[in-house]
């Protein structure tokens, strides 16, 4: 007698909308990855893919659990971004259901989401995705899929999929492990197993810069998230949410998923999320003035005796929209004559072509931002020298993108007086060492290090940069984490900390 091999679709669609961002595009997208059929496939088993870890971490834990056939469908992610055009992401969810249906009886669906992508026309395109894959392979198949836990979750998302999983790490260090949770999970139901799931949403958009799990609420709050699961809790999933999506869906999710006990998942999510909402307060940003920023880098250039800083521009994170091209640190720094400080990755495509086209020794007067229109930019010029120069394309050695490809596109290493600034070509945040060293940058000798990162730096300059030497600074810009200063239209209301005095019960 022979056991039929399980067939597997595997697929995904992966943004962080910013609403305040420009439109995330097709192009965008392709200079990141957009993959079906057969090049996704290679792309997952090759030495240094560029598909999130959750996929690679899915399909190693299908591989050791035994045999079977995956069927792969589309996958498309970019960096934290705007909305994404509207018909770009259609002609996506069309491609990706048409694989799905031509490919016959399935055993089951995996996906690897984000979980707060916004469209320029519909307002949930996670949800929309997830709606479509359930009513093409039907009631009775199991579709697991995985969420950033900074997914803006709805009801209708719970609702259209089997078992939704998100990571518990930030920065996200866990992708791959819970790209394995979801094979364990599958694997599971196709054994019978069968999942019942509760959800509680939260009037509660938790500041950026609070959600660092290594210490602090959001640690105290997964771990106590993890401490109810036992023999029936299948998976407990807690998303801070992303605040700067400023849609109907913002707020803080709780997911309980049990083996067929509805009433314990509903009692599970209740408490949770009201532990959650009690420990509110602590979720308060504690930042520093570009001012008192600026005395550290100058005392730190100085004092070879103090210990390096990293000064972390929260403000303009492109892994939350921003553009990675804000000039009011780089500007304070070098008016003030800081020494030692090397910036970036700073996002400035014309800057670098520049570079490239005077050549390695070139001086030149560099104009920071020459083309940006957007009034939190800034423009910043000063006299400069093209230190190193690089093509951009890198593998990640540390934190969440260690092993993966990247690439930065064309990428300059200018110097700025006493500063070092790492210009590039593809809008990315600094997350790998990989991106400085590349250049001949050593950062132990670094006296300061000034990043456009809201936190994930942290899972990869720990090395040099531990917590107690990195300063979160206080100044404009797309991904700010003070968020009375954001201008919102969508955030629904009341909500806390924007209106502090509210209350509200997990009833």
């Amino acid at each position: 007698m022979t056991t039929r091999i399980p067939r597997i679709a595997v697929g995904g669609f992966m943004l962080e909308s910013n609403s305040h961002a420009p439109v995330a595009t097709r192009e965008e997208f392709e200079e990141c990855l957009d993959a079906a059929g057969e090049p996704l496939e290679r792309d997952w088993r090759s030495p240094h893919p560029r598909v999130p870890a959750t996929i690679t971490g899915f399909v190693a834990a299908m591989d050791r659990l035994g045999p079977w056939a995956a069927v792969p469908l589309r996958h498309a992610h970019v960096g934290a971004s705007g909305p994404v055009e509207q018909g770009y992401f259609d002609a996506l969810v069309d491609e990706l259901c048409a694989r799905l249906a031509a490919a016959g009886p399935l055993d089951g669906v995996f996906l690897s989401l984000h979980g707060a992508a916004i469209g320029t026309v519909d307002p949930d395109p996670d949800g929309t995705l997830l709606e479509r894959v359930r009513a093409t392979v039907g009631a009775g198949v199991p579709v697991v899929a995985t969420l950033d836990l900074h997914g803006n979750v709805v009801q209708r998302m719970v609702d259209a999929a089997s078992v939704l999983v998100s990571y518990r790490e930030n920065p996200h260090t866990d992708m791959a492990a819970r790209g394995a949770d979801c094979a364990s999970i599958l694997h599971e139901m196709l054994g019978g197993m069968r999942p019942t799931a509760a959800f509680v949403k939260l009037p509660f958009v938790p500041p950026s810069v609070t959600q660092n799990t290594a210490a602090g609420p959001y640690r105290e709050l997964i771990g106590f998230g993890q401490r109810q699961i036992d023999a029936d809790v299948v998976d407990v999933s807690i998303l801070s949410g992303f605040t700067l999506g400023d849609t109907p869906k913002n707020g803080m999710s709780v997911i309980v998923t049990t083996r067929d006990a509805p009433d314990k998942a509903r009692q599970l999510a209740r408490r949770i999320a009201q532990h959650a909402w009690d420990g509110r307060r602590a979720w308060v940003p504690r930042l520093t003035s570009l001012a008192d920023a600026t005395a550290m880098a100058l005392a730190c250039g100085r004092d070879t005796a103090l210990p390096a800083r990293l000064f972390a521009d929260v403000a303009d994170n492109p892994g939350g929209g921003g553009r990675g091209n804000t000039v009011w640190i780089l500007e304070a720094f070098a008016r003030a004559g800081v020494e030692g400080a090397v910036f970036g990755p700073v996002y400035d495509p014309p800057l670098a072509a520049q570079a490239h086209r005077l050549g390695e020794g070139a001086a030149f007067h560099a104009v920071f931002n020459r083309d940006e229109r957007h009034p939190l930019s800034g423009r910043f010029e000063a006299g400069a020298c093209v230190e190193r120069l690089h093509p951009g394309g890198y593998v990640g050695r540390r934190g969440i993108s260690a092993g993966q490809a990247i690439d930065n596109g064309p990428t300059a290493l200018l110097r700025v007086g006493g500063l070092r600034v790492v210009v590039i070509s593809r809008r990315d945040q600094a997350r790998d060492p990989v991106q400085f060293e590349m250049l001949g940058i050593d950062l132990g000798a670094v006296r300061a290090l000034v990043v456009k990162s809201r936190g994930h730096f942290r899972a990869a300059f720990d090395e040099c940069f531990p917590d107690e030497r990195i300063v979160e600074v206080d100044v404009p810009g797309l991904t700010t984490p003070v968020l009375s200063q954001v201008a919102w239209e969508r955030m629904p209301r009341p909500v806390f900390p924007l209106d502090p005095d509210m209350d509200w019960h997990a009833a």
